[in-house]
């Protein structure tokens, strides 16, 4: 029978180009109407299989129609899903076969290729799916497939308070912070909400401003500023050419004339362009980046501008204390995800940067504490 199923999503794709879902459904169901096997009794679900493979995810298509589900992982011959938190295994049958269709189907919907030559996949599917593909020999057990799944709605900062990701007192303070042009920075760990929160910090940013958002993959959901541009980063073609780096389009920023930038994720050179533009009057700019807490940002932000200069360590940290004014931690703890410390920066001495803590988070009782009070102002 999957021999059946491989024609007629062969016969399928050939005579859909350019169609609409609707136009998809219409034609794929006539089709398979029209043929004569009697050993195919359920057409109905040979529609929805076929229709899987065309426009849906294949095997995935129950987990993606799911609501809850926040990531999918295919591990070979083994797949597993996240929901609210906790981890559980798929009990699904499926083949090789299966997994090969899936890669082609997120190739397609990500408008990349993922080959011998290029093993390595990193793309998104709109604006609320984000996608990693790496063949085997490189996975060494097999194929691995993650996809992360963004809520279609955009997530408000009453939804966060709800949660226990954060309190209302925060969220003002945040707010202010924002509107008061601070330069933030967001470190913490995969998926514990760093996009998320970027949102809700870029939600508080007035619509008379100009903002740049620049990000690997089209995440950020941003519908009520009128004068944004969106820059997203380009892989390289098949040849190694045609690369559009995450460094060079903040340097093209710059020359853009906005008011803020917001930076998706930081993940090496482009760090130290972070730090000057920061540092160039663009202040009110917004960056994430991973570290385990506020204090380990800071040696990850060294560490990534080391990969673009030699510059001494003394001038690479007084950069970042000239240029970050708010740093916010956050982890999961428990599957929950929380902002776990918000620190401010105070002062530069004897080569090192001085922080003081506003926010904590107690594990013990699971509350938020303020313990201290917001000084660094920009003008």
């Amino acid at each position: 029978m999957n021999n059946d199923y491989d024609k007629i999503i062969k016969q399928c794709l050939e005579g859909i180009a350019g169609m609409e879902e609707g136009e998809i459904e219409k034609n794929v169901t006539e089709y398979v109407y029209d043929i004569k096997n009697k050993d195919m009794e359920n057409k109905p679900e040979v529609i929805k299989r076929v229709m899987n493979a065309i426009t849906g995810y294949g095997i995935l298509q129950p987990l993606m129609e799911k609501e809850g589900i926040t990531e999918i992982m295919v591990n070979a011959d083994r797949i597993f899903y996240e929901e609210k938190g906790i981890i559980h295994r798929y009990d699904i049958s499926f083949t090789k076969q299966d997994i090969d269709k899936l890669i082609s189907i997120l190739c397609r919907k990500t408008d990349r290729t993922v080959n011998m030559a290029n093993p390595i996949l990193d793309g998104s599917i709109g604006h609320d799916i984000r996608v990693n593909i790496i063949l085997e020999p490189i996975s060494h057990n097999g194929h691995s497939i993650t996809v992360r799944r963004f809520p279609e709605k955009q997530i408000t900062y009453e939804d966060m308070i709800r949660d226990g990701f954060f309190t209302k007192e925060i969220s003002d303070f945040l707010d202010n912070a924002v509107k008061e042009r601070l330069n933030i920075f967001i470190c913490g760990g995969a998926g514990c909400g760093k996009t998320t929160l970027l949102n809700i910090l870029t939600g508080f940013v007035p619509n008379s401003e100009r903002v740049i958002t620049i990000e690997d993959s089209v995440e950020l959901m941003i519908d009520r500023i009128d004068n944004i541009i969106r820059l997203t980063c380009r892989n390289p073609n098949n040849e190694g050419k045609g690369e559009i780096s995450m460094d060079s389009l903040i340097r093209a920023s710059l020359r853009m004339r906005p008011d803020r930038i917001i930076v998706g994720e930081i993940r090496g050179k482009e760090a130290l362009y972070m730090l000057q533009a920061m540092n160039t009057g663009h202040i009110g700019s917004i960056s994430t980046g991973h570290a385990n807490s506020c204090k380990d940002a800071f040696s990850r932000i060294e560490t990534m501008v080391l990969m673009e200069c030699d510059m001494p360590f003394l001038a690479i940290r007084k950069q970042i204390y000239d240029a970050i004014d708010i740093v916010i931690s956050l982890q999961r703890i428990d599957g929950k995800r929380v902002l776990t410390e918000i620190v401010q920066v105070t002062e530069f001495e004897d080569g090192e940067i001085k922080t003081e803590c506003l926010f904590t988070y107690d594990i013990e009782s699971g509350k938020h504490i303020k313990v201290g009070e917001a000084t660094r102002r920009r003008k």
